[in-house]
């Protein structure tokens, strides 16, 4: 296990360590947006996330036309509209959806990819994550009339039309500018393709069968092409992007920390909910969240925020604001949310109204996948992934780990 000297936050017993994986790529490979105002403080990025002032902002946020909210993903809406959507889709992750529905899936599913890898002795890690990911989050979707592991190849394909890990200048400008043209025009083949093979089939099978899912719910409320396409990439994005990455850096923390990791094997459930957690604290998917207040802010615990002034929640930076995690910030520590009394998530899936809502299933998806392949019997981590920075999902992407394990 690597050390790095921290610059602050360390106490006389870990003085020096420092757990993260993603502390010195962040800032290189995650610019934060111009003229944003970046907070670290945990009861700042609180305030603003919960404030109903805040709007979502950056990126494509800025130059949506609301007049279209069924064409519009749900993260992006705001008020009545927003709460709409949400109430729509809250049963598909309630604790008994997740435990009666997407457990077996999950299971069934872990059984096909560790067989797989008994099969070979090894495995790209993050193809094994992709795979489960996207079987869950496509069951929450609905697109199941149709082949999953094609389903998954072509979301894989969407997901690397971007491109954003390599961030050469002269590469991003030959890839953005002069050939942008091109790549967006692959972006819409590959996403109509997934339209006409995979998303199509299902809307007609919910016309004729509904069933208790996404889909379902489009259907019933006439979504129009598009608007069933950006929902369906909104989850692709959410769902199985994000999942997909986290569980690549929860098997290599736990592989790089032995001691953490047969306390995971040997802990009830409870324990290893609250290990998965204190690693997504200390290595966050999400770079920052940026939100734009509508109107003047008289009174933050940071001062006033003038109306129109881009916020950039620095989520690490938050996650380890000693003011509310304890000492060793950089350090995982398994008991720290229980000693802070403090939620074990912090503030890694967001919080208000634009939470994560997904975040329980990725939690037991990321569990359950840990759980089934570090039993494995001769389990390693023969290569530790290759750390990138994603400009569409604004987040790390981990590439190339290799695991492998004894043959049967």
């Amino acid at each position: 296990m690597s050390t790095q000297v921290i610059e602050k936050g360390g106490c006389p017993v870990h003085a020096g360590r420092d757990d993260r994986k993603t502390g010195d790529s962040f800032k290189a490979g995650l610019p934060v947006f111009p003229n944003s105002r970046v907070s670290k403080s945990f009861r700042f990025a609180r305030e603003v996330l919960r404030s109903p002032e805040m709007r979502q902002a950056a990126s494509s946020a800025d130059s949506m036309d609301y007049s279209k909210p069924d064409e519009i993903s749900f993260f992006f809406l705001y008020g009545e509209e927003h709460k709409k959507r949400r109430a729509s889709v809250a049963a598909h992750f309630a604790p008994k959806a997740i435990v009666s529905r997407y457990h077996p899936l999950m299971q069934a599913t872990m059984d096909r990819l560790i067989a797989d890898f008994q099969k070979k002795g090894s495995g790209v890690l993050d193809e094994m994550t992709l795979q489960l990911a996207s079987d869950v989050t496509m069951e929450i979707v609905g697109l199941t009339n149709t082949d999953r592991q094609d389903l998954t190849r072509q979301i894989k394909a969407i997901m690397g039309s971007h491109n954003s890990f390599d961030k050469r200048p002269l590469y991003r400008f030959m890839h953005d500018v002069v050939f942008g043209w091109f790549h967006k025009a692959v972006y819409a083949s590959r996403v109509m393709k997934l339209y006409k093979e995979h998303i199509a089939p299902a809307a007609e099978a919910r016309r004729a069968n509904p069933g208790n899912d996404v889909m379902t719910y489009m259907v019933q409320n006439n979504y129009s092409m598009k608007g069933m396409i950006v929902e369906v990439m909104t989850y692709a994005g959410a769902g199985v992007s994000t999942t997909r990455e986290f569980m690549v850096m929860a098997t290599w923390q736990l592989w790089d920390h032995p001691d953490i990791r047969e306390r995971f094997l040997a802990a009830n459930e409870e324990e290893q909910f609250a290990i998965i957690e204190e690693i997504l604290r200390l290595d966050p998917i999400a770079g920052y969240l940026y939100r734009k207040p509508v109107s003047d802010i008289p009174e933050t615990t940071e001062g006033a925020v003038p109306a129109g002034q881009l916020l950039a929640v620095d989520i690490r930076g938050v996650n380890s604001d000693e003011t509310v995690v304890g000492e060793c910030p950089f350090q995982i520590d398994p008991d720290r949310a229980k000693r802070q009394k403090v939620a074990g998530s912090w503030l890694s899936f967001g919080d208000g109204p634009h939470r994560c809502p997904g975040a329980q299933v990725a939690l037991h998806e990321t569990r359950i996948f840990l759980d089934r392949l570090l039993r494995v019997p001769g389990f390693k981590l023969a290569k530790p992934p290759t750390v990138g920075w994603s400009l569409s999902t604004q987040g790390y992407e981990l590439r190339e780990a290799v695991v492998t394990c004894d043959k049967v």
